[in-house]
């Protein structure tokens, strides 16, 4: 691991004048910075912001493992599709590393000198944040020496991360607890994400205390349900008391390391950045369709995309006229039909036509050439015909797939999750409060709209850090474990309610903000179409008719983009189906139809833990170039094809079984 220890602080300098909030500020003395230098105020803006930044990539990539998203980037590709994997992976751990870890020594001791103990709080809550995702992804790395200036640390196993992740929310929670000295600077001038309210902070605390908890139920020598629910009662009790991290399209500034924005919602900056990214078939059933039910979530939306279709132009090249085309999601877990005839990561962008456009597709196989025949013939798209070639028309403003290969021309139903950032976008034209995806600067003249994008993941999306929602279902499963149906039931549909409250307090606030105007997907759901889901055979309204299943599948919804929903998949083995008599709690989710990855995940059933995707391999360029003794030393396995299915420490049932994954 490389020691980048004052990166941040050069980036205090380049960003300070055009940051998103006033305290995002440079140090005393711009012009002679120095690590001493920095104000405590001024450092923590960066590492939230930064913490954002290194949780966006985790979110995305271990969403695209838990089958959330569909991907057609080669990293992405191989976690959702093929499950090859990318043999990089490097972005989380070199995000959290540098940008975020590199920091807290350093914030800590400064704050420790001026008596700021809310701020030294604050450096023992990122350490648990950062490095408990890193134990989630990688499983053992340096820790006790990781940011204390060796060249090459000691690595940890997991069991030693878990303890001391959880000894620093105890510490900060005392710390948290204590009045600053007089002299110190009060929490709010340097608190982006709860502006000071020490009481968030401490919920935050003991929120992730129980999501920690949680992570060991496959333990039952260290589970307690009492435990978890003990500390979700100390969490947020309501969507006042959330901490989540806010998202700006007020910069065209980018970041030092690898280019993106620095103020837009961190998952935006993985999942929504590029063309690549679409849903699940897996996802967008359970907003369709959950539990057998034909009823559609008012969720679905606002987190399912849409492009125009059908666009007609008036004489200037204006759009006068259109229909919305909802995405649908790529079945990839499915029968996979699409991607199994154009290969895993073959679907296809969409382009703008600025005329009338003919393309010819030479199409042999006589079905094939009828069923898409009869496709344009539905579409209302002029077409002639001359022996296997098909060409067809498609008129000034249409949203079109610019390829001769017939087997990608129907990919317009297979609406991408992009959204614009003013940093991102190419069209300067393009204001602040229109986030929505145009595929070229004609189309956004036109008003011709390819994306409405995605309710987590727009640039000005909230960055759900802890939420009272997934309290909520962490007491459900606490409850359900406990056997007693009728607090979890209570616990579920409390849940349900508080996301769809979450929400739609943001919509509410989007179309106060003037974003609606070009998006109606960012303005607030029905109130009765509220009241009609909950009330709907796509909530249990029994607890004895409650299954574990129900609140996972509803709780996997809640959060979407976020890497708890790998956690949670790990912890009930996928569909296995063999955990605690919960019965299958992920129906339908298994390899995909275009699954390569054989040498990586050597289980031969689904009841085998190695038939899953466990943990990401360490990165090549970094530890396994540089500190390649101090790997091997811990984890004889580290650089085996297999490592990606190898459980991290929570995820074995004893300490016998994760220390025998180590061995040769």
């Amino acid at each position: 691991m490389k020691n980048s220890k004052y990166i941040l602080l050069a980036l205090l300098v380049v960003l300070g004048a055009t940051s998103c909030k006033k305290f995002l500020d440079v140090n005393n003395d711009p012009n002679n910075p120095n690590n001493e230098s920095v104000l405590v105020e001024n450092r923590l803006p960066w590492i939230e912001h930064f913490y954002q930044y290194t949780s966006g990539v985790s979110n995305f990539r271990s969403s695209c493992i838990a089958g959330v998203y569909y991907s057609n980037s080669a990293a992405g590709n191989a976690l959702s599709t093929t499950w090859t994997t990318h043999t990089g992976n490097t972005t989380p751990y070199q995000t959290w590393f540098v940008e975020v870890a590199s920091n807290l020594n350093d914030l800590y001791k400064t704050a420790q000198k001026n008596g700021a103990y809310h701020y030294m709080a604050t450096a023992n809550v990122f350490h648990a944040l950062g490095f408990m995702q890193m134990l989630d992804i990688y499983g053992e790395m340096p820790y006790t020496q990781a940011i204390s200036g060796i060249a090459s640390p000691a690595f940890d196993d997991g069991k030693a991360i878990y303890k001391g992740c959880m000894a620093k929310l105890d510490e900060a929670i005392a710390l948290f607890g204590k009045t600053q000295e007089a002299t110190a600077v009060p929490l709010s001038k340097g608190d982006l994400w709860n502006n000071g309210d020490l009481n968030k902070w401490i919920k935050l605390c003991y929120g992730l205390k129980a999501r920690y908890m949680l992570k060991l139920s496959k333990k039952s020598d260290l589970y307690n349900g009492d435990s978890v629910l003990y500390y979700v009662a100390r969490g947020p009790q309501s969507n006042a008391e959330n901490t989540i991290g806010p998202g700006y399209n007020n910069s065209t500034v980018t970041d030092y390391l690898l280019g993106d924005p620095v103020v837009t919602n961190g998952n935006f900056d993985y999942a929504a950045y590029g063309s690549n990214q679409r849903i699940s078939q897996y996802h967008y059933n359970l907003l369709t369709n959950m539990r057998g039910s034909g009823v559609t979530d008012p969720r679905m939306t606002k987190i399912v995309p849409a492009a125009m279709s059908n666009i007609q132009l008036d004489g200037s090249g204006k759009v006068i006229s259109y229909t919305w085309n909802r995405s649908a999601g790529v079945d990839m877990h499915g029968a996979a039909t699409r991607l199994l005839k154009g290969g895993a990561a073959s679907i296809v962008a969409p382009s703008y036509a600025t005329a009338n456009t003919n393309i010819t597709y030479a199409i042999s196989d006589a079905t094939d050439r009828a069923n898409f025949i009869a496709a344009q013939t539905t579409a209302g798209r002029p077409f002639t015909t001359s022996g296997n070639n098909v060409t067809v028309t498609y008129r000034a403003g249409s949203i079109y797939i610019n390829s001769t290969n017939y087997l990608y021309a129907g990919d317009t139903v297979y609406v991408n999750l992009r959204s614009s950032s003013i940093a991102t976008s190419g069209i300067p034209a393009q204001g602040q409060t229109d986030v929505s995806w145009y595929p070229s600067v004609p189309a956004f003249t036109a008003g011709a709209v390819a994306s409405t994008g995605s309710f987590q993941i727009r640039p000005v999306s909230d960055q759900e850090i802890l939420t009272y929602h997934e309290m909520c279902f962490i007491k459900a499963e606490a409850y359900m474990r406990k056997g007693d149906a009728g607090s979890a039931h209570t616990a579920y549909k409390a849940g349900i309610q508080a996301h769809l409250d979450m929400m739609q307090a943001k919509l509410t606030q989007w179309q106060g903000s003037g974003y609606t105007a070009t998006n109606p997907d960012m303005a607030p759901m029905s109130g009765t179409a509220i009241t009609a889901y909950m009330a709907s055979n796509a909530v249990v309204q029994t607890a004895g008719a409650l299954t574990m299943a129900d609140i996972m599948l509803q709780k996997y919804v809640a959060m979407g983009c976020s890497i708890e929903n790998w956690n949670d998949m790990r912890r009930f083995n996928f569909s296995a189906g063999n955990i605690g008599g919960f019965g299958v709690v992920y129906p339908g989710f298994d390899r995909t139809p275009l699954f390569a990855g054989t040498a990586l995940y050597t289980g031969g059933s689904k009841a085998d833990p190695r038939y899953w995707p466990r943990r990401f391999m360490l990165p090549t360029t970094l530890e396994l170039n540089y500190n390649l003794a101090n790997v091997l030393a811990l984890n004889a396995n580290a650089t085996a094809p297999n490592i990606w299915s190898m459980p991290v420490w929570w995820d074995c049932a004893t300490d016998d079984e994760y220390y025998g994954y180590l061995k040769k």
